[in-house]
Protein backbone atom coordinates (compact mmCIF):
# COMPACT_ATOMS: atom_id res chain seq x y z
CA UNK A 1 0.00 0.00 0.00
CA UNK A 2 1.19 3.51 -0.56
CA UNK A 3 2.27 6.00 2.09
CA UNK A 4 -0.91 8.04 2.02
CA UNK A 5 -1.31 10.96 4.37
CA UNK A 6 -5.12 11.09 4.69
CA UNK A 7 -6.87 14.42 5.17
CA UNK A 8 -3.90 16.57 4.12
CA UNK A 9 -5.21 18.50 1.14
CA UNK A 10 -8.87 17.96 1.68
CA UNK A 11 -10.55 20.76 3.54
CA UNK A 12 -13.35 22.57 1.80
CA UNK A 13 -11.33 25.73 2.10
CA UNK A 14 -8.41 24.16 0.28
CA UNK A 15 -10.59 22.89 -2.53
CA UNK A 16 -12.28 26.26 -2.80
CA UNK A 17 -8.91 27.96 -2.97
CA UNK A 18 -7.76 25.69 -5.77
CA UNK A 19 -10.99 26.23 -7.68
CA UNK A 20 -10.58 29.97 -7.30
CA UNK A 21 -7.04 29.79 -8.57
CA UNK A 22 -8.17 27.67 -11.49
CA UNK A 23 -10.86 30.13 -12.46
CA UNK A 24 -8.57 33.13 -12.08
CA UNK A 25 -5.88 31.26 -14.02
CA UNK A 26 -8.28 30.74 -16.87
CA UNK A 27 -8.55 34.50 -17.07
CA UNK A 28 -4.78 34.81 -17.16
CA UNK A 29 -4.05 35.57 -13.51
CA UNK A 30 -0.56 35.78 -11.98
CA UNK A 31 1.59 37.70 -14.41
CA UNK A 32 4.79 37.52 -12.37
CA UNK A 33 7.68 38.86 -14.38
CA UNK A 34 10.49 36.32 -14.65
CA UNK A 35 12.59 35.40 -17.64
CA UNK A 36 12.19 31.77 -18.65
CA UNK A 37 15.32 29.74 -18.82
CA UNK A 38 16.99 31.10 -15.69
CA UNK A 39 17.37 27.53 -14.50
CA UNK A 40 19.99 26.72 -17.11
CA UNK A 41 22.82 26.37 -14.59
CA UNK A 42 22.98 24.58 -11.24
CA UNK A 43 21.89 26.67 -8.28
CA UNK A 44 18.58 27.62 -6.68
CA UNK A 45 16.54 30.17 -8.65
CA UNK A 46 14.80 32.36 -6.09
CA UNK A 47 12.33 34.11 -8.38
CA UNK A 48 11.23 31.09 -10.43
CA UNK A 49 7.60 30.66 -11.50
CA UNK A 50 5.62 27.53 -12.30
CA UNK A 51 2.27 27.05 -14.01
CA UNK A 52 0.12 23.92 -13.80
CA UNK A 53 -2.00 23.06 -16.83
CA UNK A 54 -4.40 20.18 -16.02
CA UNK A 55 -6.53 18.34 -18.55
CA UNK A 56 -9.48 20.47 -17.52
CA UNK A 57 -10.52 22.79 -14.73
CA UNK A 58 -13.29 22.12 -12.20
CA UNK A 59 -12.55 18.39 -11.98
CA UNK A 60 -12.66 16.98 -8.42
CA UNK A 61 -9.62 14.74 -8.95
CA UNK A 62 -7.70 17.61 -10.54
CA UNK A 63 -8.56 19.88 -7.61
CA UNK A 64 -6.82 17.49 -5.22
CA UNK A 65 -3.78 17.11 -7.50
CA UNK A 66 -3.48 20.88 -7.82
CA UNK A 67 -3.81 21.30 -4.07
CA UNK A 68 -0.72 19.14 -3.69
CA UNK A 69 1.00 20.93 -6.56
CA UNK A 70 0.43 24.40 -5.11
CA UNK A 71 1.64 23.32 -1.69
CA UNK A 72 4.64 21.53 -3.19
CA UNK A 73 5.54 24.54 -5.33
CA UNK A 74 5.64 26.77 -2.25
CA UNK A 75 7.71 24.29 -0.25
CA UNK A 76 10.07 23.68 -3.17
CA UNK A 77 10.88 27.38 -3.35
CA UNK A 78 8.97 28.71 -6.34
CA UNK A 79 8.29 32.43 -5.99
CA UNK A 80 4.80 31.95 -7.41
CA UNK A 81 2.61 29.26 -8.91
CA UNK A 82 -0.34 29.54 -11.25
CA UNK A 83 -3.12 27.31 -12.60
CA UNK A 84 -4.57 27.71 -16.09
CA UNK A 85 -6.40 25.35 -18.38
CA UNK A 86 -9.43 24.51 -20.48
CA UNK A 87 -12.92 23.77 -19.21
CA UNK A 88 -13.21 20.84 -21.63
CA UNK A 89 -10.67 18.05 -22.05
CA UNK A 90 -10.23 18.17 -25.83
CA UNK A 91 -7.06 17.33 -27.75
CA UNK A 92 -5.89 20.84 -28.62
CA UNK A 93 -7.58 22.88 -25.89
CA UNK A 94 -4.37 23.33 -23.90
CA UNK A 95 -2.31 24.89 -26.69
CA UNK A 96 -3.38 28.51 -26.18
CA UNK A 97 -2.55 28.26 -22.48
CA UNK A 98 0.93 26.91 -23.20
CA UNK A 99 1.53 29.73 -25.66
CA UNK A 100 0.47 32.30 -23.09
CA UNK A 101 2.90 30.88 -20.53
CA UNK A 102 5.71 31.02 -23.08
CA UNK A 103 4.95 34.68 -23.70
CA UNK A 104 4.83 35.33 -19.95
CA UNK A 105 8.30 33.86 -19.45
CA UNK A 106 7.18 31.12 -17.06
CA UNK A 107 10.13 29.03 -15.87
CA UNK A 108 8.32 25.69 -15.56
CA UNK A 109 5.15 24.26 -17.08
CA UNK A 110 3.60 21.20 -15.43
CA UNK A 111 1.02 19.69 -17.78
CA UNK A 112 -1.37 16.73 -17.90
CA UNK A 113 -1.74 16.22 -21.64
CA UNK A 114 -5.14 15.59 -23.19
CA UNK A 115 -3.35 14.35 -26.29
CA UNK A 116 0.31 13.25 -26.38
CA UNK A 117 1.09 14.99 -29.68
CA UNK A 118 -1.34 17.91 -29.99
CA UNK A 119 0.56 19.94 -27.37
CA UNK A 120 4.04 19.18 -28.69
CA UNK A 121 4.43 22.14 -31.02
CA UNK A 122 3.53 24.62 -28.32
CA UNK A 123 5.69 22.86 -25.73
CA UNK A 124 8.60 22.91 -28.16
CA UNK A 125 8.33 26.68 -28.42
CA UNK A 126 8.17 26.95 -24.63
CA UNK A 127 11.33 24.86 -24.29
CA UNK A 128 13.10 26.92 -26.92
CA UNK A 129 12.27 29.98 -24.82
CA UNK A 130 13.90 28.29 -21.83
CA UNK A 131 10.97 26.79 -19.92
CA UNK A 132 11.28 23.40 -18.27
CA UNK A 133 8.44 20.96 -19.04
CA UNK A 134 7.12 18.38 -16.60
CA UNK A 135 4.29 16.13 -17.75
CA UNK A 136 2.20 14.66 -14.95
CA UNK A 137 -0.84 12.40 -14.71
CA UNK A 138 -1.04 11.97 -18.51
CA UNK A 139 2.15 12.01 -20.55
CA UNK A 140 3.08 13.91 -23.67
CA UNK A 141 5.22 12.44 -26.40
CA UNK A 142 8.54 11.93 -24.53
CA UNK A 143 10.33 14.20 -27.00
CA UNK A 144 8.16 17.11 -25.87
CA UNK A 145 9.02 17.25 -22.16
CA UNK A 146 11.93 16.99 -19.72
CA UNK A 147 10.36 14.31 -17.55
CA UNK A 148 7.06 12.65 -16.70
CA UNK A 149 5.73 12.16 -13.17
CA UNK A 150 3.53 9.07 -13.25
CA UNK A 151 1.01 8.21 -10.56
CA UNK A 152 2.04 4.57 -10.58
CA UNK A 153 3.64 2.01 -12.83
CA UNK A 154 1.12 1.91 -15.67
CA UNK A 155 0.95 -1.86 -15.84
CA UNK A 156 0.35 -2.15 -12.09
CA UNK A 157 -2.68 0.14 -12.16
CA UNK A 158 -4.09 -1.79 -15.11
CA UNK A 159 -3.58 -5.16 -13.46
CA UNK A 160 -5.18 -4.17 -10.19
CA UNK A 161 -8.34 -3.01 -11.97
CA UNK A 162 -8.45 -6.21 -14.02
CA UNK A 163 -8.02 -8.27 -10.84
CA UNK A 164 -10.76 -6.38 -9.02
CA UNK A 165 -13.36 -6.77 -11.76
CA UNK A 166 -12.48 -10.44 -12.22
CA UNK A 167 -12.98 -11.17 -8.53
CA UNK A 168 -16.25 -9.25 -8.42
CA UNK A 169 -17.83 -11.15 -11.34
CA UNK A 170 -16.49 -14.57 -10.40
CA UNK A 171 -14.04 -14.52 -13.32
CA UNK A 172 -16.79 -15.12 -15.83
CA UNK A 173 -18.94 -12.90 -18.05
CA UNK A 174 -18.98 -9.83 -20.24
CA UNK A 175 -17.36 -6.58 -19.17
CA UNK A 176 -16.95 -3.10 -20.62
CA UNK A 177 -14.62 -0.15 -20.11
CA UNK A 178 -15.87 3.42 -19.66
CA UNK A 179 -12.83 5.64 -20.13
CA UNK A 180 -12.14 9.38 -20.29
CA UNK A 181 -11.10 10.85 -23.66
CA UNK A 182 -10.17 8.62 -26.57
CA UNK A 183 -6.71 10.22 -26.84
CA UNK A 184 -5.76 10.30 -23.15
CA UNK A 185 -2.27 8.80 -22.86
CA UNK A 186 -2.67 7.33 -19.39
CA UNK A 187 -6.11 5.85 -20.03
CA UNK A 188 -5.04 4.21 -23.27
CA UNK A 189 -1.92 2.71 -21.73
CA UNK A 190 -3.92 1.21 -18.87
CA UNK A 191 -6.52 -0.16 -21.28
CA UNK A 192 -3.79 -1.71 -23.43
CA UNK A 193 -2.42 -3.60 -20.44
CA UNK A 194 -5.92 -4.63 -19.35
CA UNK A 195 -6.61 -6.10 -22.78
CA UNK A 196 -3.28 -7.91 -22.81
CA UNK A 197 -3.94 -9.36 -19.37
CA UNK A 198 -7.43 -10.53 -20.31
CA UNK A 199 -6.09 -12.17 -23.46
CA UNK A 200 -3.03 -13.83 -21.95
CA UNK A 201 -3.92 -14.79 -18.38
CA UNK A 202 -5.70 -18.18 -18.26
CA UNK A 203 -7.47 -17.09 -15.06
CA UNK A 204 -9.47 -14.66 -17.18
CA UNK A 205 -10.29 -16.94 -20.12
CA UNK A 206 -14.02 -16.74 -19.40
CA UNK A 207 -14.13 -12.93 -19.27
CA UNK A 208 -14.99 -11.11 -22.49
CA UNK A 209 -14.42 -7.38 -23.06
CA UNK A 210 -17.34 -6.39 -25.28
CA UNK A 211 -17.17 -2.58 -25.40
CA UNK A 212 -15.01 0.49 -24.80
CA UNK A 213 -16.77 3.85 -24.52
CA UNK A 214 -15.61 7.37 -23.66
CA UNK A 215 -17.26 9.87 -21.33
CA UNK A 216 -14.67 12.62 -22.01
CA UNK A 217 -14.32 13.17 -18.25
CA UNK A 218 -17.71 14.86 -18.37
CA UNK A 219 -20.19 13.80 -15.70
CA UNK A 220 -23.31 14.00 -17.87
CA UNK A 221 -21.77 12.23 -20.85
CA UNK A 222 -20.25 9.53 -18.64
CA UNK A 223 -23.66 8.92 -17.03
CA UNK A 224 -25.23 8.62 -20.49
CA UNK A 225 -22.49 6.26 -21.69
CA UNK A 226 -23.13 4.02 -18.67
CA UNK A 227 -26.82 3.94 -19.56
CA UNK A 228 -25.93 3.16 -23.15
CA UNK A 229 -23.70 0.27 -22.14
CA UNK A 230 -26.52 -1.42 -20.26
CA UNK A 231 -29.00 -0.83 -23.07
CA UNK A 232 -26.59 -2.33 -25.62
CA UNK A 233 -25.39 -5.14 -23.34
CA UNK A 234 -28.14 -6.03 -20.83
CA UNK A 235 -26.20 -9.17 -19.87
CA UNK A 236 -23.11 -7.16 -18.89
CA UNK A 237 -21.52 -8.40 -15.67
CA UNK A 238 -19.07 -5.62 -14.93
CA UNK A 239 -17.71 -2.19 -15.85
CA UNK A 240 -14.21 -0.84 -15.37
CA UNK A 241 -13.99 2.96 -15.34
CA UNK A 242 -10.35 4.10 -14.96
CA UNK A 243 -11.35 7.73 -14.46
CA UNK A 244 -12.68 9.44 -11.33
CA UNK A 245 -15.41 11.28 -13.22
CA UNK A 246 -16.49 8.16 -15.07
CA UNK A 247 -16.64 5.80 -12.11
CA UNK A 248 -18.64 8.29 -10.00
CA UNK A 249 -21.13 8.92 -12.81
CA UNK A 250 -21.48 5.21 -13.51
CA UNK A 251 -22.01 4.47 -9.82
CA UNK A 252 -24.70 7.13 -9.65
CA UNK A 253 -26.51 5.53 -12.58
CA UNK A 254 -26.22 1.97 -11.26
CA UNK A 255 -27.26 2.94 -7.73
CA UNK A 256 -30.82 3.79 -8.81
CA UNK A 257 -31.16 1.26 -11.62
CA UNK A 258 -32.30 -2.35 -11.83
CA UNK A 259 -28.64 -3.30 -12.22
CA UNK A 260 -27.57 -2.31 -8.71
CA UNK A 261 -25.93 -5.29 -7.05
CA UNK A 262 -26.04 -7.22 -10.32
CA UNK A 263 -23.44 -5.34 -12.38
CA UNK A 264 -20.05 -4.91 -10.74
CA UNK A 265 -18.24 -1.59 -11.02
CA UNK A 266 -14.60 -0.84 -10.31
CA UNK A 267 -11.88 1.47 -11.55
CA UNK A 268 -10.18 4.59 -10.23
CA UNK A 269 -12.14 6.87 -7.92
CA UNK A 270 -11.91 9.45 -5.16
CA UNK A 271 -12.89 8.05 -1.75
CA UNK A 272 -15.03 11.08 -0.92
CA UNK A 273 -17.04 10.69 -4.13
CA UNK A 274 -17.37 6.91 -3.88
CA UNK A 275 -18.03 6.49 -0.16
CA UNK A 276 -21.83 6.54 -0.42
CA UNK A 277 -21.78 4.01 -3.25
CA UNK A 278 -19.55 1.65 -1.28
CA UNK A 279 -21.79 1.93 1.77
CA UNK A 280 -24.99 1.25 -0.20
CA UNK A 281 -23.51 -1.75 -2.01
CA UNK A 282 -23.33 -0.29 -5.52
CA UNK A 283 -19.52 -0.66 -5.50
CA UNK A 284 -17.51 -3.14 -3.44
CA UNK A 285 -13.92 -2.14 -4.25
CA UNK A 286 -12.04 0.37 -6.38
CA UNK A 287 -8.53 1.82 -6.44
CA UNK A 288 -6.52 5.04 -6.61
CA UNK A 289 -3.27 6.62 -5.42
CA UNK A 290 -2.90 9.80 -3.36
CA UNK A 291 -3.56 12.53 -5.95
CA UNK A 292 -2.01 15.25 -3.77
CA UNK A 293 1.31 13.42 -3.79
CA UNK A 294 1.28 13.46 -7.59
CA UNK A 295 1.05 17.25 -7.55
CA UNK A 296 3.71 17.57 -4.86
CA UNK A 297 6.31 15.42 -6.59
CA UNK A 298 5.69 17.20 -9.88
CA UNK A 299 6.32 20.59 -8.27
CA UNK A 300 9.59 19.48 -6.70
CA UNK A 301 10.70 17.91 -9.99
CA UNK A 302 9.96 21.15 -11.82
CA UNK A 303 11.99 23.18 -9.32
CA UNK A 304 14.94 20.78 -9.57
CA UNK A 305 14.90 21.18 -13.35
CA UNK A 306 14.75 24.98 -13.11
CA UNK A 307 17.60 25.00 -10.59
CA UNK A 308 19.66 22.73 -12.83
CA UNK A 309 20.19 20.07 -10.17
CA UNK A 310 18.66 17.51 -12.55
CA UNK A 311 18.31 17.38 -16.32
CA UNK A 312 15.69 14.65 -16.59
CA UNK A 313 18.24 11.98 -17.40
CA UNK A 314 17.86 8.42 -16.15
CA UNK A 315 19.45 8.09 -12.72
CA UNK A 316 19.03 11.75 -11.74
CA UNK A 317 17.80 12.17 -8.17
CA UNK A 318 15.90 14.92 -6.38
CA UNK A 319 14.20 15.26 -3.00
CA UNK A 320 10.44 15.82 -2.92
CA UNK A 321 10.16 17.31 0.55
CA UNK A 322 8.91 14.87 3.18
CA UNK A 323 7.96 12.42 0.42
CA UNK A 324 11.66 11.66 0.16
CA UNK A 325 14.17 11.12 -2.60
CA UNK A 326 12.98 10.27 -6.08
CA UNK A 327 14.99 8.73 -8.90
CA UNK A 328 14.28 9.33 -12.57
CA UNK A 329 13.91 6.08 -14.45
CA UNK A 330 14.06 5.10 -18.09
CA UNK A 331 12.42 7.48 -20.57
CA UNK A 332 12.47 10.28 -18.02
CA UNK A 333 9.76 8.79 -15.80
CA UNK A 334 9.34 9.33 -12.05
CA UNK A 335 6.87 7.07 -10.24
CA UNK A 336 4.99 8.43 -7.23
CA UNK A 337 3.68 5.25 -5.64
CA UNK A 338 1.49 2.15 -5.92
CA UNK A 339 -2.33 2.29 -5.88
CA UNK A 340 -4.46 1.54 -2.85
CA UNK A 341 -7.67 -0.51 -2.93
CA UNK A 342 -10.64 1.08 -1.13
CA UNK A 343 -13.57 -0.85 0.35
CA UNK A 344 -15.95 -0.71 3.33
CA UNK A 345 -13.15 -1.59 5.74
CA UNK A 346 -10.82 1.32 4.95
CA UNK A 347 -12.65 4.00 2.97
CA UNK A 348 -13.48 5.92 6.13
CA UNK A 349 -9.75 6.43 6.73
CA UNK A 350 -9.33 8.67 3.68
CA UNK A 351 -10.57 12.18 3.02
CA UNK A 352 -9.88 13.30 -0.53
Amino acid sequence: MFTSRPKRFTSLAAVAAVAALALSGCAGADTSSNAAGSGGSSGAVSDATVTFIPKQLNNPYTDVVLGGGKSGAKDAGFASSNVVGPLEASASSQVTFINAETQAGTNAIVIAANDPDAVCGALGEARSAGAKIVAFDSDTNPDCRDLFVSQVVAKDVALIQTKLIAEQIGRKGKIAILSATANATNQNEWIKYMEEELDSNPKYKDIKLVAKVYGDDDDTKSFQEAQGLMQSHPDLKGIISPTTVGIAATARYLSTSQYKGKVALTGLGLPNEMRAFVKDGTVSEFALWDPAQLGEVSAYAAKALVDGTITGAEGDKFTAGDLGERTIGANGIVVVGPPTVFNKKNIGDYDF
